[in-house]
């Protein structure tokens, strides 16, 4: 499908929920998030340089994954900046508070199926003030994981059987390539 298509196969919603809606258009298919709800993804360093990472069980992967912290923007604090989301975000899930947070772009995961995106945030000066571990029942696990180890920690877990987030290349990359 090229842009010139766009008009001539406009968009339909298929299905709508509370996050989430299925579209056609034309012969595509995908996925988008409802209500105009965003992403905000956090890196964050503490003063040993030890990276957050958090655990979780997601269900449409049937296992747990190894991620950076992340959250949605907007899904409860309608007009919420994103900065605010992500600090947000990143105490709820690991017990850090940052002392600043710093927008470094907007990214598309995987654009050939769906249209959400994630604005990337790091979080400067972070402080533990809480225990973490998320809201409600995500069971979330944080790890404190050294610059130089994120390789091998990444490769342990892989082999136990964690999912990895693909933002995980982010830190991944000077190993891969």
């Amino acid at each position: 499908m090229t842009a010139e298509d766009n008009a001539a196969f406009p968009a339909a919603t298929m299905w709508e929920g509370r996050f989430i809606k299925a579209i056609r258009q034309g012969q595509w298919e995908y996925v988008a998030r409802a209500r105009g709800i965003e992403a905000a993804v956090i890196v964050a360093f503490d003063e040993a340089d030890r990276v957050v990472l958090v655990e979780q069980y997601r269900v449409p992967l049937a296992r747990r994954c190894l991620e950076l912290p992340a959250g949605l923007v907007g899904d409860d604090h309608a007009g919420e900046p994103v900065v605010d989301a992500a600090a947000r975000e990143l105490e709820e899930e690991t017990g850090y508070r940052a002392g600043r947070m710093e927008e470094l772009g907007f990214f598309h995961a995987s654009p050939g199926m769906v249209t959400e995106g994630f604005t990337l945030v790091r979080a400067h000066d972070i402080v533990k003030v809480g225990d973490g571990g998320g809201a409600g029942d995500e069971e979330i696990t944080v790890h404190l994981v050294p610059r130089a180890d994120i390789a091998a920690f990444v490769a342990a877990k892989r082999a136990e059987g964690v999912a990895m987030d693909v933002k995980l290349l982010l830190l991944l990359a000077d190993s891969l390539i």
